[in-house]
């Protein structure tokens, strides 16, 4: 089993709150991070612009992804502009559709064109995987976003899915693909198996990195650790005399 730093497939944080961002930033083992509306609205953002502004300064040389929130396209591709001009290394994340199910694709294609690096988000379908290859700007570095992990929860397997998107994409040298919604650890060797570039993990599976490449054997006896000091500081008790006392 690899090292984390052996990993071959970039880890994104996702989430949107500042502390947590700024430890992240620090640790080594991140290489970029991704937001979106409802992880803000989680974490208590109330100012948008203010929030993605703040974590800029201290992010100013990773790559991280704010989401446009409009459902018309026209102010759709206002807000794409506003956001992509808070940084360099910005990628703006347009919904591969709005709300009306009314396709992205001509906004990504305009977007891409005039040379604004995009993140091309809530992709769950190869279909909608081809036509954001045949909209992005081969020039232009870019993101493709596919939600595996909740393909998974509908009960199909996302990995021939996802080799799928990854041999789609492959002439464009410049797009990355990315596993989103990552449910467990065990995710990041399935996105490495079907060649995603990037990977976005929650803070919870973050902390889980320092498990890979862990002796089961010593993982076993942790467990058998964990149950009994457990029982031991909860003052679990049976009576075995009176089970004695019947025999």
């Amino acid at each position: 089993m690899p090292s984390i730093k052996d990993l071959n497939i970039k880890i994104f944080a996702d989430g949107a709150e500042l502390k947590t961002i700024m430890e992240q930033y620090k640790n080594g083992v991140v290489k970029g991070f991704t937001t979106n509306p409802t992880l803000m609205r989680k974490g208590g953002v109330t100012d948008y612009e203010s929030f993605a502004k703040e974590v800029l300064k201290h992010v100013p040389d990773m790559p991280i992804s704010f989401e446009v929130f409009s459902d018309e396209f026209d102010e759709m591709e206002r807000q794409a502009q506003k956001i992509a001009s808070w940084g360099q290394n910005v990628n703006v994340k347009i919904p591969i559709t709005n709300t009306k199910q009314q396709s992205s694709i001509p906004l990504v294609k305009k977007l891409s064109a005039s040379g604004l690096s995009l993140n091309v988000t809530a992709i769950l379908t190869v279909d909608q995987v081809r036509q954001v290859k045949e909209a992005l700007n081969p020039n232009v570095y870019s993101i493709v976003s596919v939600f595996a992990g909740r393909i998974a929860d509908t009960g199909r397997d996302p990995m021939p899915i996802m080799k799928e998107c990854a041999q789609i994409l492959k002439p464009l040298k410049k797009t990355d693909l990315l596993w989103a919604s990552s449910r467990e650890l065990l995710n990041i060797f399935q996105a490495i198996e079907t060649e995603c570039h990037i990977i976005t993990v929650t803070n919870d599976i973050l902390k889980k990195l320092s498990g890979v490449g862990k002796d089961l054997t010593e993982l076993s006896l942790d467990t058998v650790k964990m149950f009994y000091n457990d029982a031991s500081a909860a003052g679990f008790k049976i009576n075995v005399a009176t089970v004695e006392s019947k025999r």
